[in-house]
């Protein structure tokens, strides 16, 4: 009995992810995302469109057309095609032509939505997708907030969305991360920066995670979710697919998330935007990024970038596009910190003596999933002595957040956000934190060992150098801690990761020698 009782009370998506995760069979995390969100995501609009043709239907007597597209246009509904309509598809989810069905239904869709051009994934027909796992797959999606209104359909089948894009990264690993960023430091960027009305962007947007959260931190503040207005670009098409169909699962307009391949910096596509806020998570150190082509680019006010990393090109190009009072909340690679390659240490200097950098977090290890590269975040604003905050303009706050957070599986970190356990939340300490130090009426004070605020003449004596560690000190508790236990504890965890390391390099030669033989 107590068996059942576990398998009841376990949440409705981690309940889906396990059974489509089943019947994935032979098919590749990064290919069967697109199938299983896409899949979702028809649930989803032809919800929606149910709901509004039922409500349509009824009031024929008084003039009303159910199959009159400008009648969905008007409510913000997409408009689903009859063969494209879940009820139809689910009633030939049985025949071995599903695949077709499904393909044929996305391009319908596509035909009377002009917004959906080019977004929705044709992957159905393959040889590779059993038909009876495909129909299957529809009968599982079908039982999601079944019945229900669209309000509370949209909200299961988003969350269910963004579960499966998490898990998904997981599964996928390295290449997972290129389109998802954790979701705990999202949340911890929208917390600390608060986008409750005005122009939020990221030039790099990858799935729109960050979009997600700006928008639901404004409903869970009891905000106007149209008071939010949205622009990204995103250079890798598939990724900027399932962005479209991310905000779109949810109502986000996103008819301002742009995609072209050259990417941010060679092809900007939002040229003249001043943001309120820009929030985003751009890839870490990459090299090939096309600087040796734009030495003379307007963006470099702050010094010009090395060709060979594009950190502080696109610190540059997050502060080109702030509004006179806009504030950004970034990830950047721990290296940018203290580097002092091909100038940028001169760079930093300039972005601190012209008083932008207004808060560095400095971030656990094993977050992302794509890199074991440590990680921080940057928070900048245009106006540091702007009368809706206190005067901060003399100085930068620290925080260390090294030893927060808690592993969710030998790989991978997250920072706690309260859902658990009240009094175990990473992401409200460090937010509170910063809005403690930042807020007209706020009660800072520093911690040892966690956060400081220091005036930039101390940044100055220690030659631009960010590094929390540098201003926060040690705890009160750990100024006599042990070093032979510390060193104990660093030695285990080097072997542990070597040993995965080298299990991950068996793998990849065992799947090499497949290839050959």
């Amino acid at each position: 009995m107590a068996k059942q009782k576990a398998t009841t009370e376990e949440p409705l998506e981690k309940q889906l992810w396990k059974t489509a995760d089943k019947l994935r069979k032979n098919i590749d995390a990064a290919e069967y995302k697109h199938i299983v969100l896409g899949l979702i995501f028809l649930k989803y609009i032809s919800d929606a469109f149910e709901e509004l043709y039922a409500k349509l239907k009824a009031e024929e007597v008084n003039g009303a057309d159910p199959e009159d597209r400008d009648e969905y246009k008007a409510e913000n509904v997409f408009f689903v095609p009859q063969d494209a309509r879940w009820t139809y598809l689910q009633s030939k989810a049985k025949q071995p032509e599903i695949g077709k069905f499904v393909d044929d239904a996305m391009d319908a869709i596509e035909k009377e939505n002009t917004s959906l051009k080019g977004v929705l994934p044709k992957v159905f027909a393959r040889q590779n997708l059993d038909p009876t796992s495909l129909g299957e797959l529809i009968d599982l999606v079908g039982n999601i907030a079944l019945g229900d209104a669209k309000a509370r359909s949209a909200d299961v089948l988003g969350h269910v969305f963004e579960y499966f894009l998490g898990e998904f990264a997981l599964a996928e690993g390295k290449k997972g991360g290129q389109f998802y960023t954790p979701r705990s430091v999202v949340e911890l960027l929208v917390e600390m920066l608060e986008p409750y009305k005005g122009r939020v962007f990221d030039p790099c947007c990858g799935s729109g995670g960050m979009f997600v959260h700006s928008e639901k931190f404004v409903t869970e503040h009891q905000g106007k979710v149209n008071d939010i207005s949205i622009y990204g670009q995103e250079s890798n098409q598939t990724t900027w697919r399932l962005a479209k169909m991310n905000l779109a699962i949810r109502g986000i307009d996103s008819s301002q998330v742009k995609w072209n391949n050259e990417g941010s910096f060679l092809n900007d596509a939002h040229k003249d935007l001043k943001a309120d806020y820009i929030i985003a998570n751009p890839p870490f150190n990459v090299s090939d990024w096309g600087g040796d082509l734009m030495r003379t680019d307007g963006r470099w006010q702050y010094g010009i970038p090395p060709t060979g990393n594009a950190n502080f090109a696109w610190m540059q190009h997050f502060i080109y596009h702030l509004a006179p009072n806009g504030q950004a909340g970034v990830v950047l690679a721990k290296g940018a910190l203290t580097s002092k390659t091909s100038g940028e240490g001169e760079i930093r200097k300039a972005l601190v003596e012209n008083g932008f950098i207004d808060c560095i977090v400095n971030l656990p290890a094993k977050l992302f999933l794509n890199t074991q590269i440590p990680a921080a975040l940057w928070f900048m604003s245009r106006n540091r002595k702007n009368g809706k905050y206190r005067d901060r303009s003399n100085e930068i706050l620290f925080i260390d957040a090294r030893n927060l957070g808690h592993l969710i599986n030998r790989r991978t970190r997250e920072l706690s956000d309260g859902s658990k356990d009240p009094n175990d939340n990473d992401i409200k300490r460090i937010a509170d934190t910063y809005h403690n130090w930042r807020n007209l009426d706020g009660n800072y004070e520093d911690i040892a060992g966690f956060c400081a605020a220091a005036p930039i003449s101390k940044v100055r004596e220690l030659d631009y150098v960010l590094t929390p560690g540098r201003y926060v000190g040690l705890p009160d508790e750990e100024d006599d801690f042990n070093f032979a236990e510390r060193f104990s504890n660093l030695k285990e965890e080097l072997e542990a990761q070597l040993k995965e390391e080298a299990r991950l390099n068996e793998i990849i030669a065992a799947n090499l020698l497949k290839i050959q033989l």
